[in-house]
């Protein structure tokens, strides 16, 4: 039996309806905002996923700006949404939009579905929101969702002030905007008697035209942004690079039964992190093969060394299903008083390296539609004295990351990078002599993170590593 037919039997259905009729003529676009792309994928790739993810979202629903469906579909289809029902033209308006997507919703039963209407241009909303909306739905009739303002508000008349009004009973209006479906059908067929009829979200409609009906306030999040002015575009696409990505877990027997049989090739694996890769997936029966400068001789700064390595593993296999680059130097000083030599060689391995790694694991990855994993450092996020060599390079991982999982998405690989904090390494005690054990994370941690994140479905992401100690944080290494 499927959920509609399910909903039509009495049980609760929750609709999310994606609003995504915009066409970015504030921004001067040519194209709708919604199709510009953010950490490597579009807006609206970015906020469907959020839905896709929704333990409490049975259906999504698209209203998409006219002109530009085939996109919209697109978008679906890289996304990997299977909830989506529909993707029909909006209105031209938003009041139009939403009548459209009540009529496509005619044959859903009014008592048992639930709506969400949402901005395409907010991709940054949490599972929270959508949880606390979904839970409130089943207490409250309508639900709205905002956030208390920072700002003074002032009504103005012109470009006189008029009033003041007390900012402790303001706040800033957000979506998802929550419905039960007969609420938000009796609105609208009140609102569109009146020939004045104009709102600028549902909620308004409602409160007009179906008074007496209270509206829920679900608390929202400064993150929650709408993608509306040219500045928003870099704000996103930072609070994106920022955000940290929850770590898929597995148990022992999961990590054994996905990796038996697979090649994993592992550059940097004779010490600290990479080393431990390379032992536990060995250990869960994947066939392993580890190079690294000392037990290889193999220089992942020279393409002809990276070339050789993942051929010797393709001819002794017959596959590469995952290829993990831990290999780094760490170079701390003043950037003028650092030797040109040095300064070359940390380029070299630390960002040359990842680039000759990602070419030439390409070919073999797309065969196995498998995945390359790259690591950054907690100093990415800002350049600091004395690590620009190391943060400048970690910046560019991620941004290697981002760009390639948007290029490599048609051909099935994904790329990923880890993000762990101080962890204990050679690497990192030779930088900074010996540090207390408990603030620093273990190789074994990092490993098993690792490993989660290449039997994921994940692609383009950054993943923290952290400790429990929410106090915790540094240079990692």
């Amino acid at each position: 039996m499927d959920a509609l037919a399910m909903a039509q039997q009495g049980e609760q259905r929750t609709v999310a309806v994606i609003l995504a009729g915009g066409s970015g003529q504030r921004m001067g676009l040519s194209t709708p905002k919604q199709l510009l792309k953010i950490a490597g994928k579009t807006i609206l790739e970015h906020t469907l996923s959020v839905f896709e993810d929704a333990p409490d979202i049975d259906e999504i629903i698209i209203l998409m700006n006219p002109g530009f469906l085939q996109d919209a579909a697109q978008c679906v289809e890289k996304a990997g949404c299977k909830k989506v029902t529909a993707v029909l033209p909006g209105g031209t308006s938003r009041n139009a939009t939403t009548q459209l997507a009540l009529d496509a919703l005619a044959d859903h039963p009014a008592d048992t579905t639930s709506v969400l209407f949402h901005d395409a241009v907010r991709p940054l909303l949490s599972q929270r929101i959508i949880r606390d909306c979904v839970a409130a739905l089943r207490e409250h009739r309508a639900v709205d969702v905002a956030i208390p303002s920072a700002d003074t508000i002032i009504q103005v008349d012109g470009d006189v002030i008029v009033d003041v009004p007390p900012r402790g009973s303001l706040r800033r209006g957000q979506t998802p905007q929550g419905f039960r479906l007969s609420v938000i059908r009796a609105a609208y067929e009140n609102a569109w008697q009146d020939e004045n009829f104009e709102a600028t979200d549902d909620c308004s409609v409602v409160l007009r035209y179906l008074p007496g009906t209270p509206i829920y306030v679900v608390p929202g999040d400064e993150h929650n942004m709408k993608v509306t002015e040219p500045v928003d575009m870099f704000i996103a696409d930072k609070l994106f690079q920022l955000a940290p990505t929850d770590t898929p877990t597995l148990t022992e027997d999961q990590f054994a039964e996905a990796l038996a049989g697979k090649t994993v090739v592992v550059f940097g694996a004779s010490q600290g992190i990479g080393a431990t890769v390379a032992e536990l997936a060995q250990g869960f029966g994947a066939r392993v093969f580890g190079y690294s400068r000392g037990a290889t001789r193999t220089h992942v700064e020279r393409p002809d060394d990276v070339a050789a390595a993942l051929a010797q593993a393709y001819s002794a296999t017959g596959r590469v299903d995952h290829v993990v680059n831990t290999a780094g130097i760490l170079r701390i000083g003043r950037l003028d008083a650092i030797d040109p030599e040095a300064i070359e060689e940390a380029l070299r391995i630390n960002y040359l390296a990842p680039i000759h790694i990602a070419r030439a694991a390409f070919p073999y990855l797309a065969k196995s539609r498998g995945q390359l994993l790259l690591y950054t450092s907690s100093s990415y996020t800002r350049g600091r004295a004395d690590y620009s060599l190391y943060s400048s390079a970690k910046a560019a991982t991620v941004n290697l990351t981002q760009a390639l999982a948007d290029e490599w998405s048609g051909d099935g690989v994904r790329i990923n990078c880890i993000n762990p904090e101080r962890t204990s390494t050679p690497m990192r005690t030779a930088a900074f002599g010996q540090e207390p054990p408990h603030t620093l994370l273990s190789a074994d941690q990092v490993a098993r993170t690792s490993l989660s994140v290449l039997l994921s479905d994940l692609t383009g992401q950054v993943i923290d590593v952290r400790r429990e100690d929410p106090l915790a944080g540094g240079t990692s290494g």
